[in-house]
């Protein structure tokens, strides 16, 4: 197998294909059976950086930049963002309080009639339609307030998230709507919200005293023992020291959650990568135990036997003993070549030395089905997150080929951004136009790519409906 590189035309137009093999895939949206696991998220559509391996060979052309960075620059984290000086911020908590105090009494007194006529109407019926909407108004305040702290202090604290139903039907949603109203995090983001509006509407009449002060001070002479002048210093001396108790309670109710919740999602997701690991070493060598037992075991066996055979006919019949060594000749090249793959699937070589695109590019020309590849990746990344992508593509791929019968595969890989950290992450799909039908069995190839993404603390996605077609989503971080 070869891969040829086609040489730049003088003008290429970049949004002109350049060879017959980089007409786009009917394959759209598609990846292998077998035994499967990917994320969401649209497949971008060809284009001169794609590479068709088909029966054997693959074609490639160069890829197109993937942009100047200015995306990447631009997702800075948010706490850096928020790098207000004190002054700007007593104001912005001060605007903050203001607004409170006046639309939050609102909402505040329009939740307390939605309340009894739930419980009021609870006897006929009605007044669960009431608690619903009661629910979900709490959650919306709740998530809003979580917001506004957020955005006003830059704390790191992930958006309040609803309930996920468990089950699927009216008693899955049902279960979810009875655990978000009874959630924490929701109830102290509104117990929160009812503490900054009752500070907003004192605030309010502070300000009012502020003014008042100032004008009877400019109607009655400006002398610095006149009382409107010292109402007035004292109403602002309040007004600030309310911001200043709002920014307080704000990182005591919510910013604490917020580092308590990352420690705790820290420790999960460290705990999930250790197991991941382990599973993944316990699928590895099982796997290799297998290819070793029904592979290359049994041929050196046999290369064994045929020798042994044609030791005995040495004398007696050189010419057959002649054919025997050419066989068991040929099997122990057959069994050189098993021994190969299997150090290849081990761990692939040409990743530390050429980059993934590379790797990627000689794991399509291999494939025994056509495979398209679009690989987008302006810089390499960690050895650990190019090895897991890699693998988890090149064990996808021999699932299509072994059980979904597809007739085509098409391979996407991106450099990314991360929304939350701003991180890069290392993001590939892989789809074929098979069967579908694929799940993960434990100890299967699709279980080892799950625990091998895990361990290098990503993620993955299988979506394979039956009859068609079959997708596998994964993401890592760039630095593991």
């Amino acid at each position: 197998m070869t891969i040829t590189s086609d040489p730049p035309s003088p003008a290429p137009r970049p949004d002109v294909p350049q060879t017959a093999a980089q007409r786009p895939s009917p394959v759209a949206g598609r990846i292998p059976a077998g035994d499967h696991t990917p994320t969401g998220g649209d497949v971008p559509a060809p284009d001169p950086g794609l590479v068709a391996a088909r029966n054997g060979s693959a074609t490639r052309t160069p890829a197109a930049p993937t942009g100047s960075g200015t995306a990447r620059d631009a997702a800075t984290p948010a706490a850096s963002a928020h790098s207000a000086r004190p002054p700007y911020r007593i104001a912005l908590t001060i605007l903050h309080l203001a607004a409170l105090g006046i639309v939050g009494l609102m909402i505040l007194a329009g939740l307390l009639p939605l309340f009894g006529a739930g419980v009021g109407l609870l006897i006929v019926g009605i007044g669960l339609v009431f608690l619903v909407a009661l629910v979900y108004a709490l959650f919306g305040i709740g998530w809003f307030e979580t917001a506004r702290v957020s955005g006003l202090y830059g704390v790191r604290t992930a958006a309040l998230r609803w309930r996920r139903a468990e089950s699927a039907g009216f008693k899955g949603w049902l279960v979810a709507l009875a655990r978000q109203s009874v959630d924490g995090r929701m109830w102290r983001a509104i117990a929160h919200f009812g503490i900054a509006t009752v500070l907003g509407a004192i605030m309010l009449g502070l300000v009012q005293g502020v003014v008042s002060g100032t004008v009877s001070t400019l109607q009655g002479g400006v002398v610095w023992w006149q009382p409107g002048l010292l109402g007035a210093i004292v109403c602002a001396a309040g007004v600030v020291g309310i911001a200043l108790l709002h920014r307080i309670i704000a990182l005591a109710m919510l910013g604490s959650a917020a580092t308590e919740e990352q420690l705790v999602a820290q420790v999960r997701s460290t705990a999930e990568q250790r197991e991941g690991a382990v599973r993944a070493a316990d699928v590895e060598r099982t796997r290799i135990e297998r290819d070793l037992h029904d592979g290359v075991q049994p041929r050196l066996v046999s290369v064994g036997m045929t020798l042994g055979l044609a030791q005995e006919k040495i004398d007696t019949d050189p010419e057959a003993a002649k054919a025997l060594i050419a066989e068991a000749h040929t099997s122990t090249k057959a069994a050189i070549t098993e021994l190969r793959q299997l150090a290849r699937g081990i761990y692939a070589s040409v990743l530390d030395d050429r980059g993934l695109d590379a790797a990627l590019s000689a794991l399509a020309a291999r494939s025994h089905i056509p495979v398209q590849l679009d690989v987008r990746q302006a810089e390499r990344c960690g050895r650990d997150a190019e090895a897991a992508v890699y693998f988890a593509i090149a064990e996808t791929l021999t699932n299509a080929a072994k059980h979904s019968r597809a007739s085509e595969a098409r391979v996407v890989v991106r450099l990314r951004e991360a929304d939350e950290t701003g991180g890069r992450r290392l993001w590939a799909r892989v789809e074929d136009d098979g069967i579908g039908g694929a799940r993960i069995v434990p100890g299967g190839g699709l279980d080892g790519v799950r625990n091998r993404v895990l361990a290098a603390g990503g993620t993955s996605r299988l979506d394979s409906l039956v009859g068609g077609p079959t997708s596998l989503e994964v993401s890592v971080p760039c630095a593991s």
